[in-house]
């Protein structure tokens, strides 16, 4: 057979090869929809209040220090860092596949075959017809380098390289998603612990005045302007405010402790400016626009990458069903003797190339093709998915805002209202024009009023961080 049959039948074979593996393929893959509204609401303009660095969003220096302490000390936080280095080095770990692998080493023997083995045998034979002995026990020496190399040629190697720097990418993503969320979580701890401290500060304020009213009770008492009924009303409301100082106090030991924890400290009390509460403005917020949550949100940044990594992941189990090329070298020294070892006539070689491809029971590779299909069309979904929760979810901050900023402003004003009846039905009461348990009630609903309007400011705080969250603010 001379060389240009050997090459046809060889180009032949090659293109058997490849249409085996391709005539088994389906694609199964699936697009993603990137389409979101062109707006939130009544708001077209770009201006984005997740541009904004969080340190100007939340103008509070003493939460400026724990949000930059939690960001070093976070264990969580730091955990991922060590996820993203697990990460790397998938990917170097991915590009070494594709290059060539080359040993180099060294290696010594003995070897003295039975006299009834083949070997033992035919060395006999081979010392009468020569009339010169083997060496026993048989010595072999060997230094010398080998390479072998898997030829990239459907780049399934390439494709798998390109899937890991997609996953880092992701694993970066998820990183900065949980920067906001702890930023995020931080603001809202320290908000919640400020208005703790106004309601323990309106407790307070009104077991004094309670305990005065009650003082004052007791003399028309002993004077027979009310009864003992009276003063024991009086002295149970009193005892009930007084216990409700203690629940809240609790809260506030929680609260300190949680902020310590994700700061990554042992318990320790927590600087806060708690008389400023009141006064924290919370503005109208520019949202944007909803595209702008596709660059600006973590977590769709990182179902994106997850998605492009899925797409590749395919392609990698799509090339399984191609043949593969694999090339092996080596070039070395071997002799029996470590005297003849780097010896010109010890000098050896080899060369030697494997072209492969599956031919029957391939439900494996089937299977796994299959399998990164389903998964690609799982990354789909879940990337549209997140799409979709992020833009509820700024619907959502922005309803809240607006709700929670009328309900404060209507509950400061019930509040004003109540106070005035409190100071109307104490002179009425002490004017004999008024019954005891009309001052009780008008108390109890002052005291309850103003327990509500701290909820209501909390609630508005809450808002402002969420909005913040939910627009993708923070991780820049």
């Amino acid at each position: 057979m001379n060389k240009k049959s050997l090459n046809k039948i060889t180009g032949l074979f090659l293109i058997l090869l490849s249409l085996w593996g391709c005539t088994t393929i389906q694609d199964a893959t699936k697009r993603e929809s990137r389409t979101v509204p062109g707006q939130f609401k009544n708001a077209p303009d770009s201006a984005n209040i997740a541009d904004i660095n969080w340190r100007t969003y939340f103008a509070d220096n003493q939460l400026v220090a724990l949000i930059d302490t939690a960001l070093k000390n976070n264990q969580e936080l730091n955990i991922t860092l060590q996820e993203l280095a697990i990460s790397s080095n998938e990917i170097r770990a991915r590009k070494g596949e594709y290059l060539p692998f080359a040993k180099i080493g060294t290696a010594a023997g003995v070897e003295k075959p039975g006299r009834y083995t083949r070997f033992g045998a035919l060395e006999e034979q081979l010392q009468v017809k020569e009339g010169s002995r083997f060496p026993e026990p048989l010595q072999d020496y060997y230094l010398g380098a080998s390479a072998s190399w898997e030829v990239d040629i459907w780049k399934k190697l390439h494709n798998a390289k390109k899937a890991a720097i997609s996953r880092y990418f992701a694993s970066q993503e998820g990183r900065n998603f949980m920067v906001t969320n702890l930023i995020a979580d931080i603001a809202e701890a320290y908000y919640e612990l400020m208005a703790l401290d106004n309601q323990l500060a309106i407790i307070q304020q009104s077991i004094e005045v309670q305990s005065g009213v009650l003082k004052v009770v007791r003399l028309q008492k002993e004077s027979s302007r009310v009864t003992q009924l009276a003063v024991n009303r009086f002295e149970a409301q009193l005892l009930h405010t007084q216990n409700v100082q203690y629940e809240i106090r609790q809260r506030i030991v929680e609260t300190e402790n949680r902020l310590n924890y994700l700061t990554a400290r042992f318990p320790q009390p927590i600087p806060r400016a708690s008389t400023s509460f009141n006064t924290i403005r919370v503005d109208s917020f520019q949202s944007g626009i909803p595209a702008q949550l596709l660059v600006n949100r973590p977590d769709i940044r990182q179902a994106e990458f997850e998605l492009a990594a899925s797409r590749l992941d395919v392609q990698v189990a799509r090339a399984n069903f191609y043949p593969s090329l694999s090339i092996s070298a080596g070039v070395g020294f071997q002799a029996f003797n470590a005297a003849y070892l780097l010896n010109p006539h010890s000098i050896l070689y080899n060369l030697a190339g494997d072209l492969m491809a599956p031919l029957i029971n391939k439900n494996a590779i089937k299977a796994a093709y299959n399998t990164a299909t389903a998964r690609q069309v799982q990354a789909v979904f879940k990337y549209e998915q997140t799409i979709l929760n992020a833009y509820v979810d700024v619907l959502n901050q922005l309803s809240k805002i607006e709700n929670a900023s009328k309900s404060y402003d209507t509950k400061r004003q019930e509040v004003e209202l109540l106070m005035q009846s409190v100071n109307i039905a104490n002179n009425l009461f002490n004017s004999a024009r008024a019954d005891y348990s009309e001052v009780l009630l008008t108390q109890r609903e002052a005291l309850e009023s103003k327990m509500e309007l701290v909820e209501a400011k909390i609630k508005q705080l809450n808002a402002k961080v969420h909005i913040y969250r939910a627009l993708g603010g923070g991780w820049k």
